[in-house]
């Protein structure tokens, strides 16, 4: 990966859940807790193949994996109500604040690109709501009409570029990923991608990223093309 070529940007579109918000802990204590009465065990290996899904798969997977005794739709609001109970206290990830502020500051235009509906994200930035307006504007996969495929097809990329003031084409975004299924979407949308993984994941699993970081707080802009930081 050390090899790949890095063209210059000019535009950035984010993940949310794993990338900018220490989610992904809270989602999987939620799944724990809907399994727990069946004495399963939510394992890594089964999150690995979840990640960046919407809802609506998600669901239909962990009934099917775990053999659970109930319909997508009623794993998917246990699965809501539990969330709702943890997500408000997300906390931001290392970095994250840091380069979206410096994004903000030098008039780099930027999106949120999340498989998240609107009412989740919108619970999970409560303590963030002044970071979270700097968006110029956000996709939210699991209730935007526009989506019709959520990761890994690229349909919320290509939304989230049509959206900017000007759209903006394809090669001249940056997207900012955790997910092996969100580096999928967004090679397949034609744009670059800064993978940011959870440190479990195989270098296999994700290899197929422009670049490979341990932290957003690792990542420097001007190998875009886009402003340095100056802090």
């Amino acid at each position: 990966m050390a090899n790949k070529v890095l063209r210059n940007v000019t535009h950035c579109i984010f993940d949310m859940d794993g990338l900018l918000l220490d989610t992904e802990r809270l989602y999987s204590e939620a799944m724990q807790m809907i399994l727990d009465p069946y004495g399963k065990t939510f394992t890594f290996d089964v999150k690995e193949q979840l990640m960046g899904l919407q809802t609506g798969p998600l669901s239909a997977f962990m009934v099917k994996q775990y053999d659970l005794p109930m319909t997508c739709e009623e794993y998917a609001r246990l699965q809501r109500t539990n969330a709702e109970k943890l997500m408000r206290d997300a906390q931001l990830m290392p970095g994250a604040e840091r380069l979206l502020r410096h994004l903000h500051a030098n008039k780099v235009p930027f999106a949120l690109a999340t498989s998240s509906g609107a009412d989740m994200v919108e619970l999970k930035s409560t303590y963030h709501k002044e970071l979270f307006a700097l968006f110029s504007h956000k996709v939210c996969g699991s209730t935007d009409k526009e989506v019709a495929n959520g990761k890994p097809a690229p349909d919320i990329f290509l939304v989230a570029a049509s959206r900017f003031s000007k759209p903006a084409a394809a090669g001249d975004c940056l997207v900012f990923e955790d997910s092996p299924n969100g580096v999928t979407a967004a090679n397949s949308a034609g744009m670059q991608v800064v993978m940011v993984p959870d440190p479990r994941l195989s270098e296999e699993r994700c290899s197929h990223a422009t670049q490979v970081l341990r932290s957003l707080a690792d990542f420097k802009p001007e190998q875009y093309g886009l402003p340095p930081f100056t802090d």
